[in-house]
């Protein structure tokens, strides 16, 4: 990614119906990080809603997601990221020179109950806040 002054790193979170997984992910990126990244989220095959056992559990932790809809993954989205994270959807991401993709392997929430779902939205959390630190401009280091 380029460092340009005042650049603000852009992170595009993926998953079939944007109702689990990658709304988490853009939950937790827009929570810890604050506005120090651009944050969006879609799927390949929206949902008519988010997950309400996705929503709940991120209640649990303070994180309100109940006014988020899935949205439709689009090129322009995915131009338009820096990073590209990846979360069970397959070869539906299109795939552009000079972004950096990231496939992170977690269990599909979908059906499952708010129990099941917590050690997932943990997991993203997790590689959430290792994300922020490999991104943030400050620990990228300034080699080209």
């Amino acid at each position: 990614m380029p460092e340009t002054s005042g650049h603000k790193p852009s992170v595009l979170f993926v998953c079939v119906h944007n109702a689990g997984r990658s709304q988490m992910a853009a939950a937790w990126l827009t929570h810890l990080a604050g506005d120090r990244f651009e944050v969006r989220s879609a799927g390949s095959a929206p949902a008519d809603q988010v997950n309400p056992a996705v929503t709940e559990a991120m209640h649990e932790v303070g994180i309100d997601i109940s006014a988020e809809t899935p949205k439709i993954l689009t090129v322009d989205a995915v131009q338009e990221s820096d990073v590209c994270v990846t979360m069970g959807c397959g070869d539906a991401c299109p795939v552009f020179p000079g972004k950096r993709y990231l496939d992170w392997k977690l269990d599909d929430p979908a059906g499952q109950g708010v129990g099941a779902v917590r050690p997932i939205r943990d997991q993203i959390k997790t590689l959430v806040e290792k994300l922020v630190t490999e991104v943030t401009p400050e620990n990228r280091g300034t080699t080209a």
